[in-house]
């Protein structure tokens, strides 16, 4: 019966092949490890990433609204919030001065 790894050894391993570009064959020699096994390890590694850059919600139109006026409001506060900032520096730097 072959080595169990945990989790996050395959993914380092698969991240060395994908990210770093190492080659599949040299990273299996190197860590004793089957080729087979770490392109195994690759794919998954390479689904998991497609999978989280790929939207796994829809949104409704009304949950389009309403994220929208959430996202308006925020906005609006946060402009409000600038502007009392910088009223607030203007006085600070003029009783400096």
């Amino acid at each position: 019966m072959g080595k169990h790894h945990d989790h996050e050894y395959k993914e380092y391993v698969a991240k060395l092949v994908v990210e770093e570009g190492r080659v599949a064959r040299e990273v299996a020699y190197e860590l004793e490890i089957p080729t087979t096994t770490i392109h195994r390890w690759v794919q998954n590694y390479k689904g998991k990433v497609k999978a989280a850059k790929e939207p796994s919600e829809y949104v409704t139109p009304s949950e389009l609204e309403k994220l929208k006026k959430a996202h308006q409001k925020e906005i609006e506060k946060l402009k409000e919030e600038n502007e009392i900032l910088k009223k607030a520096m203007h006085i600070f730097t003029k009783n400096q001065g």
